[in-house]
């Protein structure tokens, strides 16, 4: 069953092409990898995907529901929910709380206050939204630092957070845009359990990654764009054997 379809969807700003008539299938359920060298447009693909860029042409349909030229949060509000490179969270306000913005829909508008309440004056809706936060905590394996401030938070600590701020909300499926950038080995291992683990909740999981070893470790799918083309697609056996993707990306070595 597709989860995500991508037909024909270019972009490009101004001279540059960042994407050519790109097309393939995300299926529901499986970890979709991305890779490509810098600048073969993976980032521009997700952007595209989530509402932060309209495409020159091009589909993109979730389920049976057309979401090209949606906004950001109507597509979030679908069930996509993404994470970006720079991990950023707001300083002055704990891990909790943090993770607790990733809750937006229209039933959040008594949270918009949160932080104005005397403690004495907790919404039922805030209540639930906590709860939740603390679930998500859980995913991430950080169920005992929902009180540390933001600003005390390590690089990878930083990525982890983002995906529960995203995982909050019990998405259909989630795009992860390099997690785990800068990170070494250990941190490397963390970002592949916590992938896992949102993946056996049924959770679609859609990564972009330089970390060729990890994306062929945690993939079931891999699609490889070079210059904004989509070059190759396959299993992870497949796509290592694949010429042009030696060529391209891998090395011929």
């Amino acid at each position: 069953m597709t989860g995500l379809s991508i037909k024909g969807i270019s972009k490009s700003f101004g001279a540059i092409q960042a994407l050519d008539d790109v097309s393939f299938d995300i299926k529901k359920g499986r970890i979709h990898g991305i890779i490509g060298p810098n600048g073969s447009g993976k980032t521009t693909l997700f952007n595209c995907i989530t509402g932060l860029l309209k495409p020159d042409k091009g589909v993109v349909t979730y389920g049976t529901y057309k979401i090209t030229g949606l906004n950001p949060e109507s597509i979030a509000n679908m069930g996509i929910r993404r994470t970006f490179q720079a991990g950023k969270v707001v300083t002055g306000l704990t891990v909790l709380e943090n993770i607790m913005m990733g809750i937006f829909d229209f039933k959040a508008k008594d949270y918009a206050d949160t932080f104005l309440r005397l403690p004495f004056r907790k919404s039922s809706r805030e209540t639930e939204i906590r709860e939740r936060a603390k679930e998500a905590l859980k995913i991430i394996g950080m169920e005992n630092d929902e009180e540390r401030w933001g600003a005390d938070l390590v690089w990878a600590e930083r990525q982890f957070v983002q995906i529960a701020r995203a995982m909050i909300s019990e998405p259909g499926m989630l795009l992860l845009d390099e997690p785990n950038s800068g990170m070494g080995a250990q941190e490397t291992g963390l970002i592949e359990n916590i992938i896992a683990r949102v993946s056996k909740m049924g959770v679609t999981v859609v990564v972009i990654s330089h970390d060729v070893k990890m994306l062929m470790n945690l993939s079931d799918w891999v699609t490889v764009l070079n210059f904004g083309e989509k070059i190759a697609e396959g299993t992870p056996e497949e796509v290592q054997k694949n010429q042009r993707v030696l060529e391209a990306y891998l090395g011929t070595e």
